[in-house]
């Protein structure tokens, strides 16, 4: 699912708040952290991520396989955080059309 960029403004609201709750750490992005995000995503819908890669690029990079791995959209990165946003099966959030 594509989501707007309405629907992103929205979003990078809601998570403005958030804290990252999975750190991408010095090992890399590896299945258990790839599965951890997954699960992450079913309960909280909308998440920060923290990724600790040296460069832009390598960031960049993790963001984007995270988004395919675990079906979701990307909300905003600053710095080394990244949110992600992935509809749960009975939606919490309520997004504007």
């Amino acid at each position: 699912m594509a989501i707007s960029e309405s629907q992103r403004r929205h979003l990078r609201k809601l998570a403005h708040h958030l804290k990252p709750v999975v750190t991408v750490g010095n090992a890399g992005l590896n299945e258990n952290v790839l599965n951890e995000i997954d699960s992450a995503l079913a309960h909280h819908e909308l998440i920060k991520v923290r990724i600790n890669a040296a460069d832009k690029a390598e960031r960049q990079s993790m963001i984007d396989v995270i988004g395919k791995r675990t079906e979701a959209d990307w909300v905003l990165s600053i710095g080394h955080i990244a949110a992600f946003y992935r509809p749960a099966e009975k939606p919490r959030l309520v997004l504007p059309h």
